[in-house]
């Protein structure tokens, strides 16, 4: 008995959601993976790379991601392609068309979204996408679910020849539940054949392939309403019924319990009108719980069912238990109050962040900055951040409409940033005549997402050797005549630098080189420290921003545990007041 207890218990692990799913890939004998770093998907993909079975790779954008895993695929190996929200955008062009050709080996899409936007510039429904590209979806409510849906996923790829969305939110991609592993199963490569009517979509063969995509999402349609496995019914008191997924699921169940009947979907498309109708049958009221948009309450209510719904919660931001009580049963939750004034604490680069410099000179020069996604965007003179490699189109566009501002104008980018969807744009800047200054934020990696590797950093995923793309090259081979380098931090180089490049009527690109501070490779054997007695409390360090520097004495205090001893303060500092510390041996 106690040897059966043990062998039960090794086959359980607390799992975050996204590490689930990447178990799932594992076991479902996954070969493939190739994705972009985006919160909250990330984690999918580095924990998938542990595993020796899997061939796992960062690639330069989603769309790149999507059509590699997609090619693996078509060559007979299950593959997976993992983002978050706002890549399914950038990959929504191959999405489309892979309904028409269908698959060889499955082929599963992770994408991420994150509701209450808590790493995103927008909120935004992948369901949506799941629909306009005719493209089934499974939603899992729970680590357990991530996992299994994911083996589920494969099978339904290969079962309906279709590539298949798995969906997660941020709240399952980062909390843990119990799962249950099992043993890899190594499915083998299949077999490729030539199959142009299949595989090339000219117009002749993708007229022939669209009724096609109708006749599966009917097939997929019955399967959904006879499967229990992923759409399950819940009788309890059958005098509310709730019709929900994923995370609403978890707290639809905690909030009623036995008190509500439920239709539990893991395949949010299609979805059934079989099934929904059996269910609606036999509840007396029925409720549609469901983050973000009405996308299964309108599918409802053009049943002709009576539904409550967005009525009563709302169409923004994630949901929870008190949410729950207090919008459909009229309960507000009880908080413990606290008499103290809690200070605001805005996001902000971290200490010795190399960016600061930049910022700090761009400030100073008053100049329009169009910015990026990356930690440049906590830059407070930023005058705009719309997507991935928006800066350098934009700041085109802005400069043909305001020519007489052009020396005034600056285009700031990350090195990632800059591989995933920055080189078209320079392109485009050079290719029609635009006399624009963008700058290249190079701090050796892919920071704000988590420290991924990229392709300019020498290192694969796996953190194997491999060819270190050079940002100059690049940018000399696009027919930028004028590019340079400089290190941010030295800020009166670095000015001048930026003045001169402002002022010729040529496209130019400075790429200001900087690690990160927090990489590891980062030395930080130094820290700074202030003399009171020189210090004037004339606040000039203050002006670059850094947490680490506080004015709580009326002197300069700088805290040691944050310092790394970048020096950026110390040339702030017309008195010096600031000196450079070596640290102990601990």
């Amino acid at each position: 008995m106690q040897d059966k207890k043990n062998k039960i218990d090794k086959n359980k692990k607390l799992l975050l959601g996204n590490a689930a799913v990447a178990r799932g890939l594992y076991e479902a004998g996954c070969v493939f993976v190739s994705s972009y770093p985006g919160t909250p998907s990330t984690e999918i993909t580095e924990e998938a790379a542990n595993y020796d079975e899997i061939y796992a790779e960062w690639a330069p954008n989603e769309k790149v991601a999507f059509e590699a895993a997609f090619g693996a695929s078509v060559a007979g190996g299950r593959s997976f392609a993992g983002m978050k929200h706002v890549g399914l955008n950038v990959a929504a062009d191959p999405l489309f068309t892979s309904a028409y050709t269908g698959v060889n080996a499955g082929f599963v899409i992770g994408v991420a979204d994150d509701p209450s936007m808590h790493s995103s510039q927008n909120e935004q429904d992948s369901r949506h996408y799941a629909i306009a590209a005719k493209i089934p979806m499974l939603e899992p409510s729970d680590s357990e679910e991530c996992l299994e849906y994911t083996k589920r996923a494969f099978e339904l790829s290969e079962k309906f020849d279709t590539p298949v969305i798995l969906k997660l939110t941020t709240r399952i991609s980062h909390s843990q539940s119990l799962v249950t592993i099992s043993e890899r199963e190594e499915v083998g490569i299949r077999e490729y054949k030539k199959n142009e009517s299949k595989y090339i979509m000219r117009p002749a063969n993708a007229i022939k392939r669209h009724p096609i995509v109708e006749q599966k999402l009917k097939d997929l349609e019955d399967y959904a309403a006879s499967n229990s496995e992923l759409n399950r019914i819940e009788y309890g008191d059958k005098s509310i019924g709730i019709i929900t997924a994923g995370s609403s699921y978890a707290y639809a169940k905690d909030v009623y319990g036995d008190k509500a009947s439920y239709l539990k979907l893991g395949m949010v498309y299609p979805l059934s009108e079989k099934l929904i109708k059996e269910f609606a049958s036999q509840v007396d009221e029925l409720y549609v719980i469901e983050e973000l948009d009405p996308i299964i309450e309108t599918y409802c209510k053009a049943l002709g069912l009576k539904v409550k719904g967005k009525d009563l919660l709302p169409v923004i931001g994630e949901y929870s238990q008190e949410l729950i009580k207090s919008k459909l049963l009229g309960i507000e939750p009880e908080f413990s109050s606290v008499d103290a004034t809690i200070p605001v604490r805005p996001p902000v680069m971290c200490a010795g962040c190399p960016h600061r410099g930049t910022f700090y000179v761009l400030k100073k020069l008053g100049l329009t900055v169009m910015g990026d996604i990356g930690c440049y965007t906590l830059g407070t003179q930023i005058d705009t951040t719309l997507c991935m490699g928006a800066s350098v189109s934009m700041l085109h566009g802005f400069n043909k409409v305001r020519p007489e501002t052009a020396s005034k104008c600056v285009g700031v980018i990350g090195d990632s940033t800059f591989m995933h969807s920055g080189i078209t744009g320079l392109i485009d800047i050079i290719y029609n005549n635009s006399f624009s200054t963008l700058l290249v934020l190079d701090n050796s990696i892919t920071g704000m997402t988590g420290h991924q590797q990229n392709p300019c950093t020498g290192l694969t995923l796996k953190n194997l050797p491999a060819k270190a793309i050079s940002i100059e090259e690049i940018c000399r081979a696009c027919g930028v005549e004028n590019v340079e380098t400089v290190d941010p931090n030295n800020i009166t180089e670095f000015e001048k630098l930026l003045k001169a490049e402002l002022s010729k009527d040529k496209p130019s690109v400075i790429i200001l080189k900087r690690p990160c501070a927090l990489l590891k490779s980062v030395k930080k054997e130094d820290y700074v420290s202030v003399d009171s007695d020189l210090c004037s409390s004339c606040r000039a360090c203050m002006r670059i921003g850094c947490p680490c520097i506080s004015f709580e004495t009326g002197k300069a205090v700088v805290d040691a545990s944050q310092c790394i001893g970048c020096g950026l303060c110390m040339k702030m500092c017309k008195f010096g007041a600031m000196k450079l510390n070596k640290r102990g041996k601990v």
